[in-house]
């Protein structure tokens, strides 16, 4: 037992009183057993009531120190979640801007439901139905938005309350210290934590109050604006349905229903006015690409014409050139014509918008163009088609309106009849215009007739359909042209494919746009014809709801018009980094006055122009489209698979061109010599560069070896190199003289530069000359051949004027006869 180390006290204190009965001995036999016995009991006793309070001492400290690590844990979590509360509650809410859209909506469907609920007369029209129920689609947006931040910050307010009730009622902030003294100090703890989580919790109780009541504001607001346009939408399903149905009397009937017209006029222009301003705040940014694209569009056209007008090319009379004529107007009619079928669902004062300013551009480039019978007719047409608008624009029907329809209509017929009875067909450019006025003859005779039997609606929808359809047809039968002269007018400034112009093959283009581009030109015509008739939504509808229908494909959901904003926005990025490419290194562009060739400004920059618009396009399209990021990580994990597997040739090539686009050992228009290859550096891409060489042909190197080659880049140094020319002069020259001539013939040459200077130097003796050389830098390395050649032309001329012999290499032979037996004996 000795061996054995008493560490412990409780250790020591039992083995203690375990041997403390062994000393105490008694003689007597049986008593000394019995009270063995008796005393080992009373010591078993007593050991087993010292386990079990040394027992429940310990699990009542372990107890205690458990509920003192939670409580303190408790309290900094209380601390931290009270912390961020007061900070959530500092960024205010809102609540100017909720009531704000709340009196907009207020204000905004008083005007709305002009017409349609209040002062709603004998029927409905089409067109206030249609803008009354984009403008009710815009407020319920924006309702839903307010209400969507609204439930959020509800929600987290709920969430601090909860973490707060959470924290407060943890089991072990109840249990108490036994000591008196740590009882107190504890519960003074909780008398401070208590004080401040009470205003917290009636901050949060208060705002929590304040957003309930703002959201039930919201949600009637809503609910209102959902009733509405329920209750439209079935306006419009009755009409589709009853297209042709009697809503007026006959015109010559008196009204039933009366309104000042200028009581609709100033409705109908708020009213009008409210879905533009809508529209466009909702489509933003499809109005700057818009912009964007007519620009781009424009500077092409101007740099087109440039080119025309430096080779002489130019006609007079624009014959196969009008797309030239007027850059800007050829930009906004080709734009405007085709960008419009982005706009999805546009109010009519949109489209009555662009088509205006595109019917403008195309009236001054067809000034002095088309015969002055042709051009009458056109203003004509575009002057009925204006006016067809504008009475599009009234929404509520009214006698006065009816009277100037008809009045419309009639002069349309007539109008129609004379031009295809006049002829002047031969001096018409597109033949397939005089289908378009046949129908519209027969459309305006379907509304004078559909109008004077109360057909109010449908002969409205025919009245605007007629001029539409001349006027829509005619401005994309010269987008056809215009295009067609863009490529003509391209294949004849390039043939064959090139890089700079997206490997565009003008040669395979020819003279005509693909056949596909006429068929979406078709199709859209009948998309724009098609929206003037409510019958027209709902068989539509199907396709929309095709794009817009959410599918879900593994864990992934996604629309069709969602993969369809990625592609686009991305194509359209790509794109813009060819057209940056095609401005920056045309040469054209490029070419000084002189022929010379002229550095550009951004072509240097070029890969990281492109570079940085690609990456913006994919930021962008990810972000539109509303892809994962997980599922982007997901794609890089297998794209590094697949580098391991064999694409590191590729991404060795691609990374090349990251570190010469930002190293810039060689820039676009550098000369430069890899291996053995000179010339000049005409691009640098992505994967690979492109040097044309000195004997004309483009050499395609991959950025790898681009970097990885002894490259000799000339145009670091200044574009200048050294030339050296070696002359042999005759060993009775005047070598002072042949100096003062080399050096005055170097001093007069304007290509050869004063600083470093040229130099005339001895070499050796050689064997019928002595040699000398001479060294001089040109200006530009570009110069150097020319400049050799003319100056050994003009030493040349200089040594024979001052009788200098240029040696030339000289050798002697001696010729030893060897004579016979018989030479030089006696005469016998």
């Amino acid at each position: 037992m000795s061996m054995i180390k008493m560490n412990s006290p409780l250790l020591f204190f039992i083995y203690f009183l375990y041997c403390i009965p062994g000393y105490a001995q008694n003689n007597d036999g049986l008593k000394k057993v019995e009270a063995k016995d008796s005393l080992r009991m009373n010591f078993v006793e007593k050991m087993q009531a010292f386990a079990k309070q040394s027992s429940k001492k310990s699990s009542d400290d372990f107890e205690a120190d458990k509920a003192s690590v939670l409580q303190i844990k408790t309290f900094d979590e209380l601390s931290r979640t009270m912390q961020k509360a007061n900070i959530y509650l500092k960024s205010k809410l809102d609540t100017t801007g909720t009531k704000t859209v709340l009196n907009e909506i207020d204000k905004y469907l008083i005007v709305a439901g002009d017409g349609v609920f209040t002062n709603k007369g004998t029927a409905q029209t089409f067109r206030n139905l249609t803008a009354t129920s984009k403008i009710l689609s815009q407020l319920l947006a924006k309702a839903n938005t307010r209400k969507a931040g609204l439930e959020l910050r509800q929600q987290e307010i709920n969430n601090f309350r909860y973490q707060l009730d959470s924290l407060l009622s943890v089991p072990a902030l109840f249990k108490f210290p036994t000591d008196s003294t740590t009882l107190m100090k504890y519960l003074q703890k909780i008398q401070v934590i208590a004080y401040e989580t009470s205003p917290v919790d009636s901050a949060l109780r208060q705002a929590g109050n304040n957003i309930q009541t703002l959201l039930n504001k919201v949600n009637l607001a809503a609910f209102k604006l959902q009733s509405s346009l329920e209750e439209i939408e079935l306006y419009q399903k009755d009409m589709a349905e009853n297209t042709f149905k009697r809503e007026f009397t006959n015109i010559w009937d008196p009204e039933i229903f009366y309104r000042p017209f200028g009581e609709i006029l100033d409705f109908s222009i708020t009213k009008g006015l409210l879905t533009l301003s809508f529209y466009a705040e909702n489509n933003a940014g499809r109005l700057v690409v818009l912009v964007l694209l007519t620009i781009t569009s424009f500077v092409y056209l101007r740099s087109l014409k440039s080119i025309y007008v430096e080779g002489k090319l130019l006609k007079s009379d624009f014959e196969g050139q009008l797309v030239i004529r007027y850059p800007l107007l050829s930009a906004i009619l080709l734009v405007f014509s085709l960008f419009q079928f982005v706009f999805l669902s546009p109010p009519f004062i949109l489209n009555v918008i662009l088509w205006s300013v595109s019917v403008v551009c195309l009236s001054v480039i067809f000034a002095g163009y088309v015969s002055q019978y042709w051009m009458r007719v056109w203003l004509l047409m575009v002057t009925f088609f204006v006016l067809a608008c504008l009475g599009n624009l009234v929404l509520q029907a009214s006698r006065m309106e009816r009277w100037l329809m008809l009045v419309l209509s009639i002069s349309g017929v007539i109008g129609g009849v004379l031009i295809l009875l006049k002829g002047h067909r031969d001096e018409l450019r597109e033949k397939w215009i005089i289908w378009s006025i046949v129908f519209m003859v027969f459309l305006e005779l379907a509304s004078t007739i559909a109008n004077i039997f109360g057909r109010y609606n449908f002969g409205k929808m025919l009245v605007i359909s007629g001029f539409l359809n001349v006027v829509i047809a005619i401005l994309f039968l010269w987008t056809v042209r215009l295009i067609n002269e863009g490529l003509f007018l391209a294949f004849n400034v390039y043939s064959g494919t090139d890089r700079k112009l997206f490997y565009l093959n003008f040669e395979k283009v020819g003279k005509k746009a693909p056949a596909p581009f006429y068929i979406l030109l078709i199709v859209g015509w009948i998309v724009l014809f098609g929206r003037n008739f409510p019958v027209f939504d709902y068989l539509s509808k199907p396709l929309l709801l095709f794009f817009t229908d959410e599918r879900t494909l593994g864990s992934y959901t996604f629309t069709i018009n969602n993969m369809l904003l990625f592609i686009v926005i991305m194509g359209t990025a790509v794109i813009i980094s060819r057209v940056v490419s095609f401005f920056a290194t045309d040469k054209h562009i490029r070419t000084g006055k002189d022929g010379k060739y002229e550095k550009p400004g951004i072509g240097s920059w070029l890969l990281l122009v492109r570079i940085s618009i690609l990456s913006t396009g994919l930021f962008l399209a990810v972000a539109a489209s509303g892809i994962p990021v997980d599922r982007i990580t997901i794609v890089l994990g297998a794209l590094g698979v697949g580098i391991g597997f064999g694409l590191q040739t590729l991404v060795n090539n691609l990374v090349s061109g990251l570190i010469i686009a930002f190293e810039k050992p060689v820039n676009v228009g550098d000369i430069v010599d890899v291996d053995g290859q000179g010339g000049q550096m005409k691009s640098i891409g992505f994967r690979s560069s492109v040097i044309s060489t000195w004997d004309g042909a483009d050499v395609i190197m991959p950025n790898g070896d681009l970097l990885n080659a002894h490259l000799v880049n000339w145009s670091l140094g200044g574009n200048r190199k050294r030339v050296s020319i070696l002359i042999g002069i005759a060993y009775d020259s005047d070598l002072e003289k042949c100096r003062k001539i080399l050096t005055e013939i170097l001093d007069n040459e304007p290509r050869i530069t004063k600083n470093p200077g040229s130099v005339v130097q001895y070499e050796q003796f050689n064997n019928s000359s002595i040699d000398m050389k001479i060294f001089f830098w040109t200006k530009h390395i570009g110069d150097n051949s020319a400049t050799k050649s003319d100056m050994i032309i003009k030493i040349i001329a200089a040594f024979k004027m001052n009788s200098i012999e240029i040696s030339v290499p000289k050798q002697e032979i001696y010729l030893h006869h060897k004579r016979s037996q018989g030479d030089n004996l006696p005469d016998s």
